[in-house]
């Protein structure tokens, strides 16, 4: 926007007056300072200008025929489009009276004939820069509302997306969830190949305590362990593949690749027997023996969405995952067996025996086993 005073300003002035003579006197006076001006010979010429040109400010001569100026200005201010346009009313009429209907048909400002040209440029001057700073805040007003609404947009997406993402994460891991939201990935339910390590763990007696134990006992008791297991697998970013009753299945290394996954699963199987061991003395109290077995095995899988329209879960399928649960089901109460390609990534930062050589079902040669040594 130009600056406002500036003598070589681009404000646009239209005059309007039936006299040639005073049209081309007022045009020459503004287009020697800079003004770009439009003229008109009468009334609804002028009105006819206004949505074309859009001037600035508007000169208007009040003795006009056919349409006076005091009509031109009602017409102009009865246009919302044109409320705050400057009228200036040139008339050699008595200054007094014509004031007063020249306020009541909405102009702003008065010159008296014959015109002084000081007079003249000091009040097209004054009218501009207030011209110029309410077109400024009606600007600033627009860019305001486009943020606001922009904003509103933003908002409202965000929303869409946390309802969406806590949607997701009752059925996908956090990181899968949050994948499929963002669109981080290309398509995490489309199958692919990766190396994961696998956890899978259950609770020793549980079948046992299931017989005798009250259905609102074992639900209490299941959403204890649940809670607990599921804080350790958020903790340590592992992807919850399915639980059932009292077996669930982790993994880690995708959807989200992650450095040292073994490492990372035997920690949380750790953490997870650690877990235990404090919620099954307060089992105990209530008279139930339950335990935890956990197995970790480690290779390659194809994991993706499973399921079908309408309930898609995120699976893994392949040799490693069918090792970790028969692992699980060697495993005694507080015992965490790993297979050989755990250990080797382990690579000795992590305290492991060997449990010997177990023939497991599915398997058709022994399978070499350690355990973790706690402590």
């Amino acid at each position: 926007m130009p600056s406002v005073g500036d003598a070589k300003t681009a404000s646009k002035v239209l005059v309007v007056d039936d006299v040639p003579v005073n049209v081309k006197l007022l045009a020459d006076i503004l287009a020697m300072k800079g003004y770009e001006v439009v003229t008109a010979s009468s009334g609804p010429q002028a009105l006819a200008l206004l949505p074309t040109e859009k001037p600035d400010l508007v000169l208007l001569d009040v003795m006009m025929p056919g349409m006076s100026g005091y009509e031109v200005c009602a017409a102009i201010r009865a246009d919302p489009a044109h409320a705050m346009l400057p009228v200036v009313l040139v008339t050699a009429l008595d200054p007094g009276k014509e004031r007063i209907k020249g306020l009541e048909a909405g102009a702003d400002d008065f010159l008296t004939k014959p015109v002084s040209q000081a007079e003249l440029l000091a009040r097209v001057r004054s009218l501009l820069r207030i011209k110029h700073l309410y077109d400024q805040v009606q600007h600033q007003s627009a860019e305001l509302a486009e943020w606001n609404r922009q904003l509103e947009e933003r908002v409202a997406k965000g929303v869409r997306e946390l309802e969406s993402l806590g949607r997701l994460k009752r059925f996908f891991s956090p990181q899968l969830a949050e994948l499929i939201v963002a669109g981080g990935a290309d398509d995490p339910l489309k199958s692919h190949r990766r190396e994961i390590t696998v956890v899978f763990l259950d609770l020793r007696g549980f079948t046992a305590f299931t017989e005798t134990a009250e259905p609102e006992e074992v639900m209490g008791v299941l959403a204890e362990y649940h809670a607990a297991m599921g804080r350790l697998i958020l903790q340590y970013e592992g992807t919850l593949e399915r639980f059932s009753g009292d077996g669930m299945m982790v993994f880690f290394n995708d959807p989200v690749p992650i450095a040292d996954p073994g490492l990372r699963a035997v920690e949380m199987a750790q953490a997870m027997q650690q877990e235990v061991a404090v919620l099954s003395a307060a089992w105990k109290k209530r008279g139930y023996d339950l335990t935890m077995g956990i197995g970790v095995a480690q290779g390659f899988a194809t994991i993706g969405g499973i399921g079908f329209p309408g309930r898609i879960d995120y699976g893994a399928i392949g040799t490693v995952t069918n090792l970790a649960a028969r692992l699980c089901g060697e495993a005694a109460g507080g015992e965490i067996l790993m297979s050989r390609r755990v250990v080797g990534a382990l690579d000795g930062r992590l305290n492991a025996e060997p449990a010997g050589e177990l023939m497991l079902k599915g398997f058709q040669r022994p399978v070499p086993t350690f355990r973790v040594v706690f402590g």
